[in-house]
């Protein structure tokens, strides 16, 4: 039976990479499925943004506190070894993590979380409002015919799907976007017309399944000529995608394909919420990073 006699005995301190993977690992054990090459990718958009309590030198629990140069932050991989639940750490954590990510932001730079339903009365005392809720979505990939308009991103389109993702994220992220497309066992399309990128999506492997991270698309057409490329290239494995529901397009896309509702969170906001172009968000990126 653990015993915690007294919280100020935890040490809040900066992890390392090896102890960041132990909370990838805490993830999956979880049922979080995490992608298979998440921890580096992570890990690389901000080295100094993960952070934990250790009890008697053990990593006990830790989450992200991940700055995009200063201008935005996100809170997320939040997670507390299951035998020291219970004992008040994670409010403890929390909170730690909050004020520590905006001591490392500009002043009046914003804070964004993906938070799940029980935990949403917690955060909003902490300072976050829901701007918007994510359903989590799954369908079996299945055979499509995929039109000329839709090829894999290449080197050479980065700098016009970097400024897609600010339309639709917010803020610039090259140091976690270009990592991401690059990665192992990633599929990639983007929707060219006229020469003209209207849109573009991720899918990821994941520890079952893949993940479609994001699916950005300046119509619904062109969403659904995405997601049609997403589904033919993983017939008969698992595909989610986590939309959000303020754009009704993508309420609509999901309805079209028959998807499977898994669970909810909701996007929370701790200042101002970004200026994004929501009506062009079919999928969000991460639950993790934004």
């Amino acid at each position: 039976m653990i015993k915690m006699e007294n919280l100020n005995d935890l040490q809040f301190q900066k992890l390392n990479f090896e102890e960041f993977k132990t909370l990838v690992k805490w993830a999956e054990l979880e049922g979080w499925n995490p992608g298979e090459n998440d921890a580096e990718i992570f890990w690389q958009t901000d080295p100094s943004g993960f952070y934990g309590y250790f009890h008697k030198n053990e990593l006990i629990a830790g989450g992200s506190i991940v700055s995009y140069d200063k201008l935005f932050g996100f809170m997320g991989f939040f997670i507390v070894k299951p035998e020291f639940r219970s004992f008040g750490i994670g409010r403890k954590l929390w909170y730690q993590r909050r004020d520590a990510l905006l001591s490392r932001l500009n002043r009046n730079a914003s804070i964004g979380m993906d938070g799940v339903i029980a935990m949403q009365p917690f955060y909003q005392k902490g300072g976050f409002e829901i701007e918007f809720r994510d359903e989590r979505h799954e369908k079996i990939g299945e055979f499509f015919e995929i039109i000329e308009h839709i090829s894999s991103i290449n080197e050479h389109d980065f700098e016009s799907i970097l400024e897609f993702d600010k339309m639709c994220f917010g803020f610039p992220r090259p140091q976690f976007l270009i990592p991401w497309l690059k990665q192992k066992n990633v599929k990639t399309f983007k929707f060219v017309e006229n020469g003209k990128l209207e849109g573009f999506t991720i899918l990821r492997k994941a520890k079952k399944g893949y993940k479609i991270c994001p699916l950005f698309a300046n119509n619904y057409k062109i969403a659904e000529e995405l997601y049609k490329a997403c589904l033919n290239s993983a017939v008969g494995e698992t595909i989610y995608i986590d939309i959000p529901i303020r754009n009704n397009d993508a309420v609509k896309l999901i309805q079209n394909f028959g998807t499977t509702y898994v669970f909810e969170c909701a996007r929370m906001y701790y200042g101002k919420a970004p200026n994004i172009e929501i009506d062009k968000v079919f999928g969000i990126t991460t639950f993790e990073l934004g």
